[in-house]
């Protein structure tokens, strides 16, 4: 089973000021590219990045919300759409998994930080996944 790497969309994307709220769809598109390679490869080696997500392979999940729902997933990277909160559906991929399998999820968000942390998850900022 590979460890999990959960991707925040909306603050991941947040993070650069390239024009993203102009085209929430797109840049969440460019997000999931981005990441397609770190499926296989793993993350870059980073201090916030624990060692086993740096290895690879991973399985990636970007979830979206609001105006970037409908972004379709690719063979590399999970594409779910937040019926709602994204912050609540990170929660839930989270709380899904089998309690032994590693997860990462990749946000800047203090509260969502927090409330993965005490489901076990890692965390890491956003410059994990983005230079």
């Amino acid at each position: 089973m590979k460890a999990l790497v959960v991707v925040d969309a909306a603050n991941v994307v947040g993070s650069v000021p390239d024009g993203w709220w102009r085209d929430r769809h797109g840049a969440a598109e460019r997000l999931r590219d981005t990441l397609a390679p770190l499926a296989d490869a793993g993350l870059p080696a980073r201090a916030d990045v624990p060692g086993w997500a740096q290895e690879g392979p991973v399985e990636v999940v970007l979830v979206v919300e609001g105006r970037a729902r409908g972004v379709d997933s690719t063979p590399f990277v999970r594409v779910e759409s937040a019926p709602g909160s994204g912050d609540d559906h990170i929660v839930a991929v989270v709380a899904a998994r089998t309690p032994d399998r590693p997860c990462l999820v990749v946000t800047a968000d203090r509260e969502l930080r927090q409330r993965v942390g005490a489901l076990g998850a890692d965390v890491a900022g956003p410059r994990a996944v983005r230079s």
